[in-house]
């Protein structure tokens, strides 16, 4: 297969791009921004017809969007970036949609869980389950599925949550260079969902590339923990004993958009299609943080 994936300088198409060498795939990276030492070709899929361009001179038979609009605060209180939010989050999956769906090509949305939380839930979210989100991100993010399954292209929509990586920004990175230089840290303990090590779901899409099959399917790591436990972990396996981390409500920390509550995601149905293994948070933790030690 020739597969294209965007966003491939961000966390999730990074990883990609380690994973693919093992297979006998051909992929094309492509982002709008260049970074020193990756092989990466410009694609805007704001822009339809450039999109065709790319899919017809490369045959591709497949697009793994890893691209978005992720910045959560940012967009909920300025009119002109939650415009371009649902540009990125909504319209531009709809067009990649489209031209897969003109070739007869498989488009593997990702998207998340802030299409939950509005609702209080204490049990695993299921992929049939109403979208309900609090705020911009979550509603252009949920608009986005919506837009590629009115297109009728044969498509894989995969829900992720609380996504870390060696690579770029991210909670795991920030908390073990907090928890290396600071004293004390307070964490929020009233919000429950499960980590998921990008290399985990960049193993999964592999998987599901082979044999694909319509549907949404929801994919995190196994188990559930605060962001509170979570921190705790990333100082416990990195060794900073000396920093005091203690546990705090969401209020304390007053936030542009209210973040779901509880949003572990129910795995069930994407281990019993598609045969995929999923490790559990601390293990994949584990993993990480060696990467990064290594580096």
């Amino acid at each position: 297969m020739n597969i294209l994936v965007t966003g491939a300088n961000g966390q999730l198409g990074n990883e990609m791009r380690i994973v693919s060498k093992n297979t006998n795939d051909n992929y094309i990276f492509t982002d709008v921004n260049e970074v020193k030492g990756l092989e990466t070709t410009y694609l805007d899929i704001t822009d339809i017809d450039a999109i065709r361009k790319m899919v017809k001179e490369n045959n591709v038979n497949a697009i793994v969007n890893c691209a978005a609009w992720t910045n959560v605060d940012a967009c909920e209180n300025d009119e002109k970036l939650a415009a371009l939010a649902e540009k990125l989050n909504a319209d531009a999956p709809e067009n990649l949609a489209r031209v897969m769906k003109e070739v007869d090509g498989w488009l593997i949305q990702i998207s998340t869980d802030y299409v939950f939380g509005k609702e209080p839930y204490n049990v695993p979210c299921g992929p049939d389950q109403k979208g309900t989100p609090t705020g911009v991100y979550g509603k252009t993010k949920l608009h986005g599925e919506q837009k590629i399954i009115a297109t009728g292209c044969k498509h894989v929509i995969i829900r992720t949550a609380w996504l870390y990586s060696e690579f770029g920004k991210n909670f795991c990175k920030t908390m073990l260079n907090l928890t290396a230089t600071k004293p004390a840290l307070k964490v929020v303990f009233d919000q429950c969902g499960t980590p998921t090590y990008a290399l985990d779901l960049a193993n999964a899409i592999i998987t599901i590339l082979q044999k694909p099959q319509i549907g949404i399917f929801h994919f995190s790591n196994e188990g559930v923990c605060s962001w509170y436990d979570f921190t705790q972990m990333i100082a416990k396996i990195a060794g900073h004993t000396a920093c005091d981390i203690q546990p705090c409500y969401s209020s304390e920390y007053p936030s542009p958009v209210t973040r779901p509550s509880y949003s572990v995601l129910d795995k069930r149905t994407i281990k019993e299609t598609f045969g995929v293994k999923v490790p559990y948070w601390v293990d994949s933790l584990e993993k990480c943080i060696a990467n990064l030690n290594n580096k």
